[in-house]
């Protein structure tokens, strides 16, 4: 990943530079790629009882 596309990920999550001191790459990383995920629709959630199943 190149420095430009790092600042844009962080823009695109309206992350400050000021944030950045509490961040690493990788929690960067993950924030974007699970931020893609947001509008996905699960076919079926779990339930308290399946948390407790499991």
């Amino acid at each position: 990943m190149t420095t430009p596309l790092f600042l844009l990920r962080c823009v695109q999550l309206g992350i400050s530079v000021r944030d950045l001191d509490l961040l690493t790459i990788g929690m960067v990383n993950d924030m974007f790629a699970e931020s893609r995920n947001d509008d996905y629709k699960y076919d079926t959630l779990a339930t308290q009882e399946d948390f407790d199943k499991f």
